[in-house]
């Protein structure tokens, strides 16, 4: 048993290093193999990249030379282009040369030709002022008179004709000049209105609302009225229910109230549901639409006039004025057309169409708040004008259309004509009997209220008014300042379009008989 034991052990021993040292070999073997082929594939590697590096080189080379081939072929053909152009402009110099040099043989020809005038010339004003001077001295001798005595004579003639004949001419220019301006006048504004065609709808102060039958009278009022009372209440307009059949009568001096009110009550009409919560939802929608309207109405307006670059504030105000008139007259009409004349007559004279169309345009725009803000519609105008930016010349046209200030340019007095123009034209404006009556009256009182008129007499409408004076108290010279004054006195107290002519007549008989 021992034995076996000593011999395992020794078989051990011899065994374990000759296994190591076999696996070791084997081992250095297998790294040495590894080695060999990882070095075979280095230097693989290491040729493709070489030749690859030789392949890009060679591409690059040929890359290379066929841009500095065609650098240099490009750069011949700019030179021999520039070589050509070079050789064009010396021949189009040579040329110039050459006719130059021809230009300058004419010139000396002429230059020995002038020459040669100039000392004829020179001969024959020698021989011209001695001629002169014999003729002056027999003159002399045969007037008995010296040369500067016949002078004097004669320039005292001379002025005296000339004096005359001044006088003569200075007179029938001035009355061609008045008889050409006056016509000239006329045309342009006959010429303008008969350009400008607007069409002006007479405006009220109410509004009627059809009605499908007369049962809707009782739902409109509703029960105890509290329909009725919400609608006027919302709108600010009095709704008149009378005898008149299937109609409802809005009545309201505010024209944009009205319209909003009757746009509501169409509109609770076809819807039938009314009652006060329903007749503020339709109100309030009446009263956007109403706003949008308003807008579209002053666009419009700029577009058909012409005018750009208006602020959009203005735009709606001048919208805004397509609900207000003016003795009937619509204020959104008279301003277009007022714009339109300004622009056909600024093309007459010469001057800027679309400044005097702008001007004309918002010569009244002052009228779309004058019910809301204190002051003159004119005042109104140019504080609105000022506030949006428009330009000094607008200011001054707006300013000035009614004479309250002078004005400034040609343009402002073109929106002066035009405006006069458009609210004298018949049928522009309309005027109740009882205005018209009381404007005429007026007239003659202002007349009959300075001293020394005996009667006046209002005529042609209202446009001229005749007066009759006192002989003993009034002389022509009178004649002159009271016609002014009651011209003043009028302009101040009355508003009318157009002009009133003033006409003082003065008259003295004398009746004697023979018996």
């Amino acid at each position: 048993m021992l034995d076996v034991i000593i011999s395992v052990v020794v078989t051990l021993i011899i065994a374990v290093p000759i296994t190591y040292f076999a696996t070791v070999a084997y081992r250095k073997h297998v790294a040495e193999s590894k080695i060999g082929s990882a070095e075979e594939k280095a230097r693989e590697i290491i040729d493709d990249a070489v030749k690859t590096a030789e392949n890009k080189k060679r591409e690059s080379m040929l890359e290379i030379k066929e841009e500095s081939i065609r650098s240099k072929n490009e750069l011949d053909k700019e030179i021999k282009e520039r070589r050509n152009e070079i050789q064009r402009n010396e021949r189009r110099v040579i040329q110039k040369e050459e006719h130059l040099d021809k230009k300058l043989e004419a010139i000396e020809k002429r230059e020995a030709g002038f020459a040669a005038k100039e000392e004829e010339i020179n001969r024959q004003k020698t021989e011209v002022a001695e001629l002169h001077a014999k003729r002056v001295q027999e003159l002399e001798r045969i007037s008995g008179l010296t040369s500067e005595q016949a002078k004097d004579y004669l320039l005292k003639m001379i002025e005296d004709d000339v004096k005359l004949d001044t006088a003569k001419l200075i007179k029938e220019m001035d009355i061609k000049a008045k008889e050409e301006a006056g016509k000239k006048a006329r045309e342009y504004i006959v010429t303008a209105i008969q350009k400008c065609a607007a069409d002006h709808v007479s405006e009220t102060t109410i509004s009627v609302v059809q009605l499908p039958n007369d049962e809707m009278k009782g739902r409109i009022i509703g029960r105890e009225g509290r329909n009725i009372r919400t609608l006027e209440t919302m709108t600010g307009v009095d709704l008149i229910i009378d005898d008149t059949p299937e109609a409802v009568i809005l009545s309201g001096f505010d024209p944009v109230r009205r319209e909003v009110a009757r746009i509501a009550l169409e509109k609770l009409i076809v819807d039938g549901r009314i009652h006060p919560a329903r007749i503020e939802e339709m109100v309030e929608k009446a009263q956007k639409e109403v706003e949008i309207m308003i807008r579209e109405e002053g666009e419009a307006a700029t577009l058909e006039v012409g005018v750009h670059g208006i602020h959009s504030e203005l735009v709606r105000l001048l919208g805004k004025m397509k609900f207000r008139t003016s003795y009937g007259q619509n204020a959104l009409k008279h301003s277009i057309e007022v714009a339109q004349l300004s622009g056909l007559l600024a093309a007459e004279v010469g001057v800027d169409v679309r400044l005097a169309k702008r001007a004309g345009l918002l010569h009244d725009i002052g009228k779309a708040v004058d019910h809301e803000v204190e002051g003159s519609h004119i005042q109104i105008g140019v504080d609105l004008c000022r506030k949006y930016k428009e330009s000094p010349m607008i200011v001054n046209a707006v300013e000035a259309h009614h004479g309250d200030v002078e004005p400034e340019s040609l343009i402002a007095c073109l929106v002066q004509a035009a405006d006069a123009i458009s609210a004298a034209r018949p049928g522009a404006r309309r005027e109740t009997l009882e205005t018209y009556s009381n404007r005429l009256k007026q007239l003659e009182d202002i007349a009959n209220g300075f001293k020394g008129v005996d009667k006046s007499f209002a005529i042609q409408a209202g446009r001229e008014i005749r007066i009759m004076v006192v002989p003993d108290q009034v002389n022509d010279a009178d004649m002159i300042l009271l016609a002014r004054d009651i011209s003043k006195q009028i302009e101040n107290d009355l508003e009318y379009p157009g002009q009133i002519k003033v006409n003082v007549i003065r008259e003295s008989r004398v009746t004697d008989y023979a018996k």
